[in-house]
């Protein structure tokens, strides 16, 4: 009996340790995000949005390793590759661009890897391409871009030109754009990922014979369009998701942008306690006020902690379940995952306004309610 009762406490021991240990190990996140060249200011609201909110959580056991990708696909495998073989992380994050994402997330999560996006949200990876290791914390694609067609519809307009960059979200946000808008395509134009010179295309729209023009330009992309269109004499109404009218990007558009209407999942003025607080919270950690990928960062982040509350990222399958439940309080308000592991949230219609000498947005509508994507049906998970 009393071997018997030795040898149970020491078992008990045993796992003590190890629970310690693990405990002890804490979580690796590996961060890979644009932080140089025309995307590096939405890499960089990313990471100082997760960031902050890993700060608030005064937790001490969370690592994360932040690489910059550069843009380039090639190095984004590159640093996926490292973070997963040598610096052993549990999660990783932070992609912002979709041919990124395309390149680097089937290969982590079919090594195991847990990967959250707080950006990229490519079609392929919300339909057949899903996986349970994969989950989308701000949008599919289409989101926005479905709700900018729905509003284009409620407006009115009949012909609408529309324009995106030649890589996968810039299809896929055309496509967005087609499913809830029942009128006619003046012209459906693909630049290149990058262009800054629109002079072709602002000359394509004057001769189009559109009554509304509809872009998705993110970053640079967007400050040059919309600064060459401002002064092109063109006057045909353009809308846009939030992508080219983000926080970041209107300081440098200036007035050009005033009166636009763009379609977003968040805004600083949403009225939660939760969002509230992290506008203070970005503004008083960073002296600006927070982007729509800041916002997104801010919720990664959440998501995490709120999984690691009550699962090990050890445990694979219950970690899983817990980041499904979506634990926490998202800052745009409603939240939860679709089947697919991707958002279902309200999307809103929002007007570029000035507030002091800020240019900023306004909420002024609701567009789309508890707004999912059309691709989980296609996913088998």
């Amino acid at each position: 009996m009393k071997l018997g009762t030795l040898a149970l406490k020491s078992a008990l021991i045993s796992a003590v340790t190890v629970l310690s240990s693990a405990a002890m190990a804490g979580t690796k996140v590996g961060m890979i995000t644009t932080l140089s060249g025309g995307g590096a200011g939405l890499g960089i609201d990313v990471r100082d949005g997760f960031m902050l909110a890993i700060k608030q959580s005064g937790r001490s056991d969370i690592e994360v390793v932040i690489e910059d990708d550069q843009r380039k696909p090639d190095i984004a495998v590159q640093l996926a590759d490292k973070m997963v073989q040598s610096e052993k992380v549990d999660v990783l994050t932070g992609i912002i661009w979709s041919n990124l994402a395309m390149a680097v997330v089937p290969s982590v999560t079919a090594q195991g890897k847990i990967y959250l996006s707080p950006n990229a949200g490519p079609s392929p990876l919300a339909g057949a391409g899903c996986h349970p290791n994969y989950f989308n914390v701000a949008w599919q694609n289409d989101s926005l871009h479905n709700a900018g067609g729905a509003y284009a519809q409620s407006e009115g307009y009949k012909d609408v030109f529309i324009m995106a960059p030649n890589y996968p979200a810039g299809t896929d946000a055309l496509n967005g754009f087609k499913a809830l808008f029942e009128g006619d395509v003046a012209s459906e134009v693909y630049t290149k990922l990058g262009q800054t010179d629109y002079a072709s295309e602002i000359a394509q729209i004057r001769a189009s014979g559109a009554d509304a023009v509809y872009f998705f330009l993110p970053g640079g992309m967007g400050i040059s369009f919309l600064k060459q269109y401002s002064g092109s004499g063109v006057d045909i109404p353009v809308i846009g998701p939030a992508f080219s009218f983000d926080q970041g990007i209107l300081q440098a558009v200036g007035a050009a942008a005033l009166g636009v209407r763009n379609t977003s999942q968040w805004n600083k003025d949403i009225n939660t306690p939760t969002n509230k607080a992290f506008v203070g919270s970005f503004l008083a950690e960073y002296d600006r006020l927070p982007s729509l990928y800041a916002s997104q960062g801010f919720d990664t982040a959440n998501l995490l902690l709120s999984a690691l509350e009550t699962a090990s990222v050890s445990d694979n399958i219950g970690f899983r379940s817990a980041l499904k439940a979506a634990n926490f309080t998202s800052v745009r308000g409603d939240f939860k995952f679709g089947s697919n592991n991707h958002p279902i949230h309200n999307v809103y219609i929002r007007e570029v306004v000035r507030e002091g000498d800020i240019f900023t947005n306004k909420i002024i509508g609701k567009v789309l309610s508890d707004h999912g994507d059309p691709y989980s049906k296609d996913c088998k998970m």
